[in-house]
């Protein structure tokens, strides 16, 4: 199994998708980025923490790769060029980042953006960074399999069930329909 660490905006659409993905084992709504040990969602939300709302994905690498997770994340998780935002959210603690483990996942990671930018796939500049991996801090329990648990949720249903939906739609092959749930929180995550 291997990890990769996807920040893209508010945690509950990222984890929502990667919940649905064929390969993914686990999806852990957290914080990474940033300097506070172990922070509360409401030290994140006011920008002081430096973290970003991520979202930690395991996987198998023999049913789904790495690139393959980085052309979803970039085609339904997220507006990968919108800078310090996604959607109705505003602060760094949204933004676009990808925290590389390694030096395979970076290459992956820099390769793939390059390409986007090259190809003019958006028309504006891609703003996802690219960092190392250092400490993750999953979210309170609360925030875990939100979208599965409030799908009628206004902010859900109007932001976030149109990521799952186009998932489903743009790599069939990737859906798995019955998504892989946290449920509670083992110490040790």
């Amino acid at each position: 199994m291997q990890t990769a660490v996807f920040s893209g905006g508010c945690f509950w659409g990222v984890q929502g998708v990667f919940e649905h993905v064929n390969g993914v084992t686990r999806a852990v709504s957290g914080y990474a980025g940033g300097h506070v040990a172990n922070p509360s969602y409401e030290q994140v939300s006011s920008g002081a923490t430096g973290h970003a709302e991520s979202v930690r994905v395991t996987f198998d690498p023999a049913k789904v790769s790495y690139g393959t997770l980085l052309r979803i994340f970039f085609s339904v998780a997220l507006d990968p060029t919108q800078k310090d935002r996604q959607g109705p959210d505003w602060g760094t603690q949204y933004r676009s980042e990808l925290f590389v483990n390694g030096p395979d996942q970076e290459r992956v990671a820099k390769a793939y953006i390059a390409q986007l930018d090259a190809a003019h796939v958006f028309s504006t500049p891609i703003a996802t960074r690219v960092d190392p991996a250092g400490p993750f801090y999953p979210a309170e329990a609360y925030h875990q399999d939100y979208l599965d648990l409030h799908p009628d949720q206004p902010y859900i249903a109007i932001n976030d069930i149109p990521k799952v939906e186009a998932l489903q739609t743009l790599f069939p092959n990737n859906w798995q329909p019955t998504p892989v749930k946290v449920g509670k929180l083992a110490s040790t995550d």
